[in-house]
């Protein structure tokens, strides 16, 4: 008998295959100082591959990332359920070290959300940070000149005074932001959430057992346990992608290290971030 006549008995059954594809780093269009950045063009790819996998029920996604870009956690998130939907498939997320910010909102691209007990799970904020200059200059004698064409180019500049105007449209950017992200934790989490708005959209962050009380994920638990539960003790994990970190990204991944690297993220951006 050939090895394809074998192949074919309806009695040979081969073991399940979950396609996994991690998402790690800082969400950016440009790399970050610690590491390669999260983004579209890095991870549709192996995205596109693992959910063309035909015979795969199910993607297991792993997120581990503070956050950043919005416009780019929101390509990715549309980018898996788009491929879910067209092919199919239920996505099993699951939260590694860090998914806060704009990482949790790429995890809401999930149908279920699992997390380590000592996971940080949430973030669901929007956050700008910047230093001012103007006291430094002056004594160091230093002279700004700044033209532009349209007064409101130079809007949030370090090295000019601030102006309340400004940092009134930066709040009225900032919450029509936040209120994007609260919309979609509501309608991916409908039903599951047990806390008021207040508790839950303050940009605090939970630590896994915490976050699965609140309903912002499913349940505490590995990828290897959660996949052996659902589709059996022979499941396969057929990895694709996933971005190469650097030293220094490596050195990041422990658990107080992760918490450290939202701590840096925050303080990282100039203008707003996720």
């Amino acid at each position: 008998m050939s090895d394809k006549s074998r192949f074919r008995l309806p009695f040979l059954k081969s073991s399940p295959v979950v396609p996994l594809v991690r998402l790690e780093g800082a969400i950016s269009a440009t790399p970050s100082r610690f590491d390669r950045a999260l983004n579209l063009a890095g991870v549709g790819d192996a995205l596109d591959k693992a959910f063309t996998v035909k015979k795969a029920k199910a993607v297991a996604l792993v997120i581990n990332s503070p956050g950043g870009a919005p416009v780019q956690s929101n390509l990715i998130h549309r980018r898996i359920r788009e491929l879910a939907d067209k092919h199919d498939k239920q996505v099993l997320v699951f939260c590694e070290d860090l998914a806060a910010s704009g990482g949790y909102w790429i995890a809401l691209a999930g149908d279920e959300l699992y997390a380590d007990a000592g996971s940080i799970v949430g973030s669901i904020g929007v956050i700008s940070a910047s230093f001012g200059f103007t006291g430094l200059m002056e004594k160091a004698g230093v002279e700004r000149r700044l033209y532009t064409a349209g007064k409101n180019k130079s809007m949030l500049d370090p090295f000019s005074p601030e102006n309340p105007e400004d940092i009134e449209r930066l709040k009225t950017i900032q919450k029509g932001m936040h209120a994007q992200f609260k919309a979609l934790v509501k309608s991916r989490r409908e039903g599951k959430l047990t806390a008021d708005d207040e508790t839950l959209f303050n940009g605090d962050v939970w630590l896994g057992e915490e976050a699965a009380k609140l309903g912002l994920i499913d349940a505490t638990g590995s990828v290897r346990a959660i996949l052996r539960e659902k589709f059996g003790d022979d499941v396969r994990v057929k990895p694709f992608g996933g971005p190469k970190k650097s030293l220094v990204g490596k050195l990041l991944s422990g658990g107080a290290s992760a918490f450290a690297a939202e701590v840096e993220h925050r303080a990282a951006y100039s203008r707003f971030g996720l």
